[in-house]
């Protein structure tokens, strides 16, 4: 029994110390206009010929993806796999999104993910009031 307690205290360290338990997401840097041009530079290469240059995900390649790229372009809260959430968009961005076309991009530096993710939340529109009740 205590062999058993020892094995999973050990195990519980090494992976605590890791970071793999308790990761916690990356926090943001603050946008500037230099992390906004290099998320220009890294969606023109990376990202534009399935989103389109205007996010719209608007493209010949985009067109026969199943399922078709995000439209960057509708309000920011209503992007399905954020929500409004910026930090969620840096998780897609990292991770992907399975059965999809959305790759990962953990081979971009953490700078380049989240010049990106600034990038990309640029082309969203914004919210529309509520409809006012007649």
């Amino acid at each position: 029994m205590k062999r058993w307690l020892s094995m999973i205290v050990v195990v519980g360290l090494i992976l605590y110390s890791s970071g793999f338990v308790f990761a916690q997401a990356s926090k943001p840097p603050p946008k500037t206009p230099e992390l906004l041009n290099l998320g220009k530079k890294v969606y023109e290469q990376s990202c534009a010929s399935c989103h389109g240059p205007a996010g719209d995900g608007k493209t010949p390649l985009g067109s026969a993806l199943k399922p078709p790229p995000r439209d960057f372009n509708i309000p920011f809260n209503q992007w399905p796999h954020a929500k409004g959430d910026i930090k969620k968009v840096f998780d897609v961005t990292t991770r992907g999104i399975p059965n999809t076309a959305m790759v990962k991009w953990d081979q971009l530096s953490e700078r380049e993910r989240w010049a990106l993710t600034y990038y990309v939340v640029g082309f969203s529109t914004p919210t529309p009031p509520p409809k006012k009740k007649k």
